[in-house]
């Protein structure tokens, strides 16, 4: 089935992953959330794939919230079901193995956010401007960000993030610890693309055991996590050599 909202493709191991809207900007609608987690999985299995990149490149927005449109029209039920199915985006994000670079290269307000905050690297273009603006048009994001941003940020942090419906430049974003990196110019897609290739060509099952471990230490025990990690650390052995480049 062709996808209506994204462009894939497959090169050097990397999974491209872009989102395209064809309008100014990439709304997360039922059909974009959609479209997404058939894609994800689709690359999840392709052995061909050792890294997937998502972004709205050479687009205007990285993505924007939730299609407001869609929402006024939602019963309590709907809006419910729209939360969990953008909730269970972010998880499959989270649990699949191979590592997802989100290329943040412009707009990423409300839903956008929070798709960013799912992603395991994020580098911004010096164009980023992102924010939280829900509370300014009378909504709250059902996708997780006021629990999962102060986690990336403090609480005090997200709490302005949330309250103040502000905007963020690149320089700001990554001084709060939002984005990893910001890249500028002509150089911004190079690098990003060579940082996928780079991590691509790596032992898949080392990738996979390394962002597992280092996502469950956040709500593990010191001595639990460190017994995980003894134990994956003992299959090393096993997980073959680096992906021929």
């Amino acid at each position: 089935m062709p996808y209506k909202k994204l462009r894939i493709e497959v090169r050097n191991r990397v999974g491209y992953l872009l989102l395209d809207s064809g309008a100014r900007f990439n709304k997360l609608s039922i059909t974009t959330i959609r479209e997404l987690k058939r894609a994800i999985a689709q690359h999840e299995d392709d052995g061909e794939v050792g890294c997937i990149l998502l972004s709205g490149w050479p687009g205007e927005s990285f993505a924007v919230g939730a299609d407001i449109g869609q929402m006024r029209s939602f019963t309590p039920l709907e809006g419910l079901r729209f939360g969990t199915l953008g909730q269970s985006l972010f998880t499959q994000m989270e649990h699949c193995p191979k590592p997802i670079v989100g290329a943040l290269n412009g707009i990423t307000m409300g839903g956008g956010c929070d798709l960013a905050l799912a992603c395991d690297i994020r580098i911004a273009s010096d164009k980023l401007l992102i924010a939280h603006p829900g509370a300014r048009l009378g909504i709250i994001t059902g996708f997780c960000g006021t629990q999962k941003l102060p986690r990336l940020v403090g609480k005090n942090r997200a709490r302005e993030i949330f309250l103040s419906c502000d905007s963020y430049d690149a320089d700001e974003a990554l001084r709060m610890g939002l984005v990893d990196r910001v890249v500028g110019g002509d150089r911004y897609w190079c690098e990003v693309v060579a940082l996928a290739e780079r991590i691509a060509a790596m032992p898949a099952c080392a990738l996979a055991w390394a962002k597992r471990l280092v996502n469950m230490s956040e709500d593990t025990k010191l001595q639990s996590g460190c017994l995980a990690e003894q134990g994956a650390a003992a299959q090393f052995p096993f997980c073959g050599p680096p992906a021929a480049s």
